[in-house]
């Protein structure tokens, strides 16, 4: 029997692992490895194009990063060490980020190309709080950033939908685009947390009002809340907007184990969020989507929704149970239509909605 391949693309590096944080450090290479065990004993790796990228050119980098703060980066990671209090390098940490900026980079051209469909790139460091000037966030390079202008300025795409379901506001993102109505931003994030940005009155400036979109949530949010705020702000505005690729700023710290927020997701939901994507995609693009992976710090967790994230993309067929007993409530339904309304009230000028 012939085993037809997906059109899934997986991009990754062994490098990533090099990329040093310290053993206590939620952003380790444990991350990744514990994400590869996983997809190898699911039997992933048959499934999928396994493929590795090439690092970002320097001057593929300055299309988002000025040279003095490369430069400047650079020189840090050979000396190691602490860029702010989140934010640890080692020798290799900038040539690992480069590689990570270079599979977006990969993933948007074999995608316009035809050789996949759907890609995911199993990434580190990750990148969307990263500014033009300033590594902050665990993030040293914005690799969607990157990617994004990649495909707008080389390869002539006109709209580009940047979807950002970590579960911290992705200020880098937000910042690179927040003039350029070319890429339409949607970040659905808790608040109050880290960076303190994302607030639903940041809409953008310039020709760029109105393609921010801010969708701050409370803890304990859970997957309906992600769900309703998704079918009823998300999809008509991306429907609306009609980008030609669709990248994800795919962060999983959102699910109810990880310790670094309160949002209360499960595996199920980012499953049912996957196909929703998808969805759009399909209707809006001939099914281009990207995914590329920001946050996620319990192993388990991690290792399960990036399956779970796969499984929809490739038409697995898996069945991926919860890894841990779902013990929290989410919240009341009232808070729900506050958001919606919240939202309304700043973005009814620029979308139907």
């Amino acid at each position: 029997m012939v085993i037809e391949i997906s059109s899934v693309g997986l991009f990754y590096h062994p490098l990533f692992l090099k990329h040093l944080t310290g053993f206590n450090h939620p952003e380790r290479p444990e991350r990744l490895s514990s994400v590869l065990t996983l997809l190898e004993k699911e039997k992933v790796f048959s499934k999928v194009k396994l493929l590795e990228p090439e690092p970002a050119s320097f001057s593929e980098l300055t299309k988002v990063h000025s040279v003095n703060y490369l430069n400047y980066l650079k020189e840090a990671t050979q000396k190691a060490g602490y860029l702010d209090a989140d934010t640890v390098v080692s020798p290799d940490s900038f040539e690992a980020a480069c590689l990570a900026s270079g599979a977006v980079i990969s993933a948007v051209d074999k995608i316009l190309d035809g050789e996949i469909e759907k890609a995911f790139c199993l990434v580190r460091p990750p990148g969307h709080h990263a500014l033009s000037e300033r590594a902050m966030g665990f993030c040293l390079l914005n690799n969607l950033a990157i990617g994004a202008k990649h495909a707008l300025e080389e390869r002539k795409l006109r709209k580009i939908f940047i979807f950002d379901w970590d579960a911290h506001h992705g200020n880098g993102l937000q910042d690179i685009f927040y003039d350029d109505s070319s890429v339409l931003y949607i970040s659905i994030h808790q608040s109050p947390l880290y960076p303190g940005t994302g607030n639903f009155n940041e809409i953008g400036e310039g020709g760029g009002k109105g393609f921010t979109i801010n969708i701050s949530v409370p803890p304990g949010s859970g997957d309906d809340f992600y769900l309703y705020i998704f079918k009823r702000i998300v999809v008509p505005i991306v429907n609306e907007f009609s980008p030609d690729l669709i990248m994800v700023a795919a962060g999983y710290d959102g699910h109810f184990a990880d310790y670094l927020s309160q949002l209360n997701l499960t595996i199920k939901g980012y499953t049912e969020m996957t196909k929703e994507i998808c969805v759009l995609a399909s209707k809006n693009c001939d099914g281009r989507v990207l995914f590329s992976l920001e946050g996620g710090y319990n192993l388990e967790a991690l290792s399960h929704a990036v399956l779970a994230t796969l499984n929809v993309m490739a038409s697995l067929g898996l069945k991926i149970s919860e890894p841990f007993k779902e013990t929290f409530i989410t919240c009341v339904d009232e808070k729900k239509e506050k958001v919606l309304a919240l939202v309304r009230k700043v973005q009814d000028r620029y979308w139907h909605i």
